[in-house]
């Protein structure tokens, strides 16, 4: 919630701030419950034992296959240095076993999440987050970890953790109002500087702020931002019949996002097979040859 001397005398005739309150206390607790829980499939120690001193890449998978294979495959090809982990928050079971088998077929460390709170949506994706980074990142120890959405697929060499040389993280930078957090879709950290930091990837709603921020209390508010490199993001409609705003993909630096499919259903065939194409060449390079079934 916001800092008290924010709210307006208007804000407290209607009670925001105690509504505020107990909503942000109640997703805290729920958060809570959920990081305790294990995860329903997985080896866990068997993945802790390769993240340690390692550039980690973690993927929060969703109901995806498609996406989850084109990316393995685009991280492997320009990302070869660093550990890819899919983290599947995928709510079904055939959605969860397809992309198990992908994880299992190219060798990739793979774990399903817990049940969670939401089906979908921000607040799925943050607590998904956290529960990574306080049941695998915290007692993994890597070097360093970035976490990717499922859509988002490198098309050219890349390191992402190129930036973290000079700063403590690095990623595409979004503001709600003057507070600026790092996009959960793409965002790297030097996990020794992050170690002992009470991190929290959900939400600030009250503050304008979506999925990641909530570091914004216990680490971005104490940052210059105008000292950090930045990925930079350029939206772009996949086709000329809509805007950007309506149906838009983005260029994260190299990576290509497709952005979901946002609110209009009828896009989606349209726009997925425009990311294909796209990705075809590069996922010829990489020996990518069948999709999933």
């Amino acid at each position: 919630m916001r800092p008290i001397l924010e709210y307006s005398l208007r804000d407290w005739l209607h009670l925001r701030p105690l509504l505020h309150a107990h909503k942000t206390l109640r997703y805290r607790v729920v958060d809570r419950i959920y990081r305790r829980q294990p995860a329903k499939f997985g080896a866990v120690q068997s993945i802790l034992s390769l993240m340690r001193r390692r550039k980690v890449l973690v993927t929060i998978a969703y109901r995806d296959p498609e996406t989850i294979a084109w990316q393995a495959a685009l991280v492997r090809q320009y990302v070869p240095n660093a550990l890819y982990i899919i983290a599947d928050n995928s709510p079904d079971d055939t959605s969860s076993q397809a992309i198990a088998r992908i994880a299992e077929d190219q060798g990739i460390p793979y774990l399903r999440l817990p049940t969670n709170a939401w089906n979908k949506g921000s607040r799925s994706h943050g607590l998904a987050l956290n529960w990574v980074w306080y049941n695998l990142v915290r007692p993994g120890e890597p070097e360093a970890v970035g976490f990717l959405d499922h859509d988002l697929f490198p098309t050219a060499a890349d390191d992402p953790f190129a930036p973290l040389g000079t700063q403590d993280f690095f990623g595409a930078v979004r503001t709600g109002g003057p507070r600026w957090y790092l996009w959960a879709g793409f965002c790297m950290f030097k996990f020794d500087r992050m170690r002992d930091k009470p991190l929290d990837f959900g939400q600030d709603w009250f503050n304008g702020l979506d999925t990641g921020g909530g570091n914004w209390r216990v680490l971005y508010q104490y940052v210059d931002r105008h000292q950090m490199q930045e990925l930079a993001l350029v939206s772009i409609p996949y086709t000329r019949r809509i805007s950007s705003t309506g149906q838009p993909m983005q260029w994260c630096g190299r990576w290509l996002h497709e952005v979901g499919t946002m609110s209009e259903d009828e896009w989606q065939a349209e726009k997925r097979q425009m990311i294909a194409d796209m990705l075809a060449p590069h996922l010829a390079a990489a020996g990518f040859t069948k999709a999933p079934e």
